[in-house]
Order: structure tokens, then sequence, then C-alpha cells
């Protein structure tokens, strides 16, 4: 990676777009000029980049044919406006916002499925999962060839920060609020979320199933190769402000030693799995870390063929930030 290349971080002053900057320089990655881009109600905020504080300028009229990579860290509508014209500029596009379909940017985890990238011509135009995705993804592929799986069942433990900045002030204010014992009015959820759990995270189809549900069996089944594997999820907002916690259940079509999963998981890259009477939790273990962690494997209580997995992973750093700087590295090392 001795070449460098001018890039453009799109969100650069929310959550996920600082860490995409904080990585970048903790990597070193080869960045020529970089170009922080917000909306026009974000810019003019700074941000620090290898002992300087750079000026977050506002997308509006940027010319991406100046940079040679642009990751995409903002809403999705965001990306849904610039994405192609940056391609088009001759702009290769890293999103992490969900706003495009899988067949025009192919979701891809840098453990998982990085081979993709082989079958794509520059200007390159792909996504970054779902955090929850990837952290999935990332535990689930070493497992492959050792079962052969019927059926995931997910329980996504989402944070607030799954919902931007907006979300971890919501849970702040709500907590400071019934700390002090004064009346508690919610305004960014539409109900209570401090000491809470909320059921339904988002925007709901008219099948009952939220749209984050939705991306997150797209997503899964996309970097896994494994289109019509049957996936239920249900995500919960939960009053973490970060960090994602996953209950997942494989029902397999024999039974499954536990011992080979073990042993797969602990040679498997990126995965931290803890002994058998342990288990993680964001907060001791993955929160600033480039992992993701697992505990508590263990078959169905009277169903060999069942395995059930504690999964927790850093959803700003590890499921976001992390895996989108990795793929820009492979982008890096196989550029012509």
């Amino acid at each position: 990676m001795s070449q460098s290349i001018d890039i453009a971080v799109v969100g650069a002053s929310g959550a996920v777009g600082g860490a995409l900057v904080e990585l970048l320089e903790e990597r070193q990655f080869p960045v020529g000029k970089l170009h922080l881009l917000a909306s026009e109600a974000s810019a003019g905020q700074s941000v620090p980049f290898k002992g300087r504080n750079l000026r977050v300028g506002s997308i509006a009229g940027f010319d991406f044919a100046q940079v040679g990579l642009a990751f995409f860290a903002a809403g999705e509508a965001v990306t849904r406006q610039y994405a192609s014209a940056a391609q088009a500029a001759g702009c290769s596009v890293i999103d992490l916002s969900g706003g495009l379909p899988l067949d025009q940017a192919p979701r891809v985890v840098a453990e998982v499925n990085p081979q993709v990238l082989k079958t794509m011509q520059p200007p390159y135009l792909f996504a970054s999962p779902t955090s929850a995705a990837t952290a999935l993804a990332v535990v689930l592929a070493p497992l492959r060839p050792l079962l052969d799986w019927q059926r995931l069942s997910i329980t996504a433990c989402l944070p607030v920060s799954s919902q931007g900045r907006e979300g971890v002030a919501e849970l702040a204010r709500q907590t400071a609020e019934l700390l002090n014992a004064r009346p508690l009015e919610p305004r960014f959820f539409d109900r209570q979320v401090a000491f809470n759990l909320l059921g339904l995270v988002g925007a709901v189809g008219t099948d009952g199933h939220a749209q984050v549900e939705r991306r997150l069996i797209e997503d899964l089944r996309q970097v896994l190769d494994a289109p019509v594997l049957k996936v239920a999820a249900t995500c919960v907002l939960v009053p973490v402000f970060f960090g994602d916690s996953l209950s997942v259940s494989v029902q397999a079509a024999k039974p499954i030693d536990l011992h080979a999963v073990q042993a797969a998981l602990e040679g498997a890259a990126s995965v931290e799995v803890l002994e058998k009477d342990e288990y993680p939790t964001v907060i001791t273990d993955a929160i600033g870390q480039d992992l993701v962690f697992v505990g508590r494997a263990r078959n169905g209580v009277d169903d060999p063929t069942e395995l059930n997995l504690w999964i927790v992973s850093d959803n700003v750093r590890k499921g976001a930030a992390h895996n989108a700087v990795q793929l820009a590295e492979l982008l890096i090392k196989h550029r012509p």
C-alpha cells in the first residue's frame, strides 16, 4: 500500500465517519488528500487527523473527480443522491448506509467474501453490510464446512447508536430525566427507551417486518452466498449506547460437534472465543475493538442438531468502519 490515494469521507461529522477517519490514521492507510464532507448543517465542524484539525465541508457541489475513493457514511438519502454521480466521476464508492440495492452495491465483508471484488471493474461500487450482519458473517462463515445449516434464528439487540447521534443523545437525555425524577417526554423515539426494551426498530412494512430486519437478512444471505437460507430475525432496540449483542440459533441437518465448532472459531480471523463458562459483553469486551467476540456455544436442550451462540461486536468500529477500511485496503492492494 505504498501509492497514496485521495479520499472523501461523506458523513465525517457522524460517529461512523469519525471512526473511519481514526482508522485511516491508525492503520496507516496511504491517504493522499483527505476531504471530509457532510450536509450543509454539519459543515464547518473539525475532525482531527494526523495531528491536524481538518474542516468538514459541504457535500453539495463537491467534485468527486478530485478523489479516487469515497466512503459514504451518511444517511441512505445522501447515498442515493450522490453515490452514482461519484462513480460516474471515476471515484470508487464504499457505502455504509445501506441506501443502495444489493444488485447495484454488493455487500462485502473482508474476512468472508473478498473475492467479490475480483468480479468487478473500477471504479468500484459496493457496500459494507449492516454491523450486525458483518459480525454474524465473520462468525458463521468459518462454520460453513461443518454445518449443513437449514435455518438461522437471530435476535439482534441493537444500541441506540444504530439510529445515529440523535439516538445516543435521546438515551442520555431520557436517562438524566428519569434519574432526576423529572417527567419524561420521548422525542426522537416514539416511547421511553431508557431502562426499557423496544421490540420494533425503525420503519415497518405491511407484513410486520421492520426494514432493518429485512436488510439484516438480505445482507447476511448475500455475504454468506446462501440466497435461499431461511433466516428469522428480530431486532430489539436496547438502552445501550454502543455495541451489537446477538443471539443466534443455527438449525443444521445433522448433529453438531461442539469441539469442532470451537476449533473452527478459534482459528478464524477477527474472532475471539471465550471459554465455555464465560460470555462476552459489549462493555467489557467489544467496545473499541476490531474483533467479534463469541461465547455460550451450546447445543439445543434436547436437539444435538441445534447450535446456539452469543455474539458481541462494536457496531460503529468493527461492524462498520473497520470493515470498510479493510475493503479499501483490498482495493489499494489490487488496483491496477
